[in-house]
């Protein structure tokens, strides 16, 4: 307890500066690889509580690993600072007021994320300074989370092989220790290429690209009735060929999000797919390239990490929000449904409450709802080492994730709250892994039984390399 006032300590101590690094990023959203602001943000935040700082790590221009401390144990925490394009809002009102510019916005909440990861290292590496104490704090910015599988190329070039924990979290409206439960998810493009000719004409003459993704959809619709019910498949048109329907189009293109409970039945759907689109080649006499863009795997738990992270939840109880906090989370929760809030409590399987608009509660440990479950990179990570993930609110409850509701709340009181309390979680269960042997064996052993029915293969095939994107230029 004495270990766990004094890490809560140095994360209070430092709260301004990171909080104010929280508002700078939720201030300039950058989509997946061009964190180039945001990194250098990070960076110089590094250097200023004193990290030996890597730059570029995995060769990913946009990701940084600030190290400090000497010996001992090495635990990452894990951060992150992409945001979703479509969801630019204007902060602290509950109605939907987009920005002027190019659309994007924080609307899952990493510019908190990162900064609360980052402000929980600094408190370890803080701690280890003034106890002399052996072992290494790591914070890792990671970035691409939305589609980009950033920690996934990370793993295969190797960033975490001398990692022995690994620890992260992710704003929410409920919190609680992450279930560990992901899909599996491989985004795909298919790249249709036919025959260009007049359409009225001569018709007989083109091979339309278009129709070639339009059957390859209804072929794919159909192919729901008969895959795991909690599978998903999504698809976004990259390019329809053209704006001009008396031209058959030559060209056109349609990106696939194809998720499953674990790798092997992602897999299997991909296989299943791609014959599909080869279908739909054959019918329309075009040809399809095929070209993987990114892939993740599923998410591990590790029940030691997680009742250590449990039990400083407890003791930290839930994160103290104030009476303007809940005034302005209840103008938020008046934009939603009923379904909305309800959602929230259903996916975690507690109660619904009535006129809660914060949470004011640590969710059960063993408390389980209905599966509602999305896809993170996180889940690579998880695979080479013991990770684990806490949920804190920071977002009035039945918030929809990517929505221009959390964007509105990014730079609220609350969310400063909530980033604060997540970063005390993830300290403390630092310091404990750090200071207890036997937890740290507990949280490996656990670790190899879960991977050697199954060892770890990346999902991205070798000769695939991350989407990078250029530097923009200065204005």
């Amino acid at each position: 307890m004495q270990n766990s006032d004094k890490i809560w300590q140095l994360v209070d101590a430092k709260r301004t500066e990171f909080v104010g690094l929280s508002d700078r990023i939720w201030g300039m959203p950058e989509i997946a690889y061009t964190e180039y602001r945001s990194v250098a943000e990070h960076t110089a935040m590094l250097q200023a509580q004193g990290f030996r700082v890597t730059e570029s790590l995995a060769g990913i221009p946009t990701a940084v690993m600030g190290e400090a401390g000497e010996g001992g144990p090495v635990i990452a925490i894990l951060g992150e600072y992409d945001a979703l394009p479509g969801l630019s809002q204007e902060a602290n009102i509950a109605e939907p007021r987009p920005i002027p510019g190019n659309g994007y916005g924080h609307g899952c909440g990493h510019n908190m994320l990162g900064s609360a990861a980052l402000l929980a290292a600094t408190a370890v590496k803080d701690f280890l300074a003034a106890t002399g104490r052996p072992g290494r704090v790591r914070y890792y910015g990671c970035p691409a989370e939305e589609g980009g599988a950033a920690k996934a190329f990370m793993v295969r070039a190797g960033a975490f092989e001398d990692v022995d924990i690994a620890i992260t979290w992710h704003p929410a409206s409920l919190t609680r220790v992450d279930e560990a439960l992901s899909l599996a998810n491989t985004r795909m493009d298919f790249h249709f290429t036919g025959r260009a000719s007049h359409a009225a004409a001569a018709p007989h003459l083109g091979r339309s690209a278009l129709d070639a993704v339009e059957l390859m959809n209804v072929g794919v619709n159909y192919m729901r009735e008969h895959m795991p019910s909690d599978a998903r498949i999504h698809y976004a048109m990259i390019d329809s060929g053209g704006i001009a329907p008396n031209v058959v189009q030559a060209s056109a293109k349609v990106r696939y999000a194809i998720r499953a409970r674990d790798l092997a039945g992602m897999l299997a759907l991909n296989e299943r797919v791609k014959k599909i689109a080869h279908g739909a080649a054959m019918m329309t006499e075009t040809s399809v390239a095929i070209s993987i863009m990114s892939a993740v795997s599923n998410m591990l738990g590790n029940t030691p990490l997680e009742e250590a992270m449990h039990q400083h939840l407890l003791r930290l109880g839930p994160v103290p929000f104030d009476a303007a906090d809940r005034d302005y989370a209840a103008q938020i929760q008046a934009t939603l449904s009923e379904e909305d809030i309800l959602t929230d409590y259903r996916r975690v399987g507690v109660p619904p409450r009535k006129d809660l608009p914060l949470c004011d509660f640590i969710v059960p440990k063993d408390s389980r709802g209905e599966p509602m479950i999305g896809s993170t990179d996180v889940a690579d990570v998880s695979w080479v080492v013991p990770t684990v993930q806490a949920r804190v609110a920071t977002h009035a409850i039945g918030t929809p994730g990517h929505s221009w509701q959390i964007t509105a709340q990014g730079m609220a009181p609350a969310a400063h709250k909530g980033m604060v309390h997540a970063a005390k979680v993830m300290a403390g269960t630092a310091l404990d892994v750090m200071n207890d042997e036997l937890l740290m064996a507990r949280a490996k052993q656990d670790h190899q039984e879960r991977v050697a029915a199954t060892p770890y293969v990346c999902p991205i095939p070798a000769e695939v390399q991350p989407p990078l994107q250029p530097r923009p230029k200065a204005a």
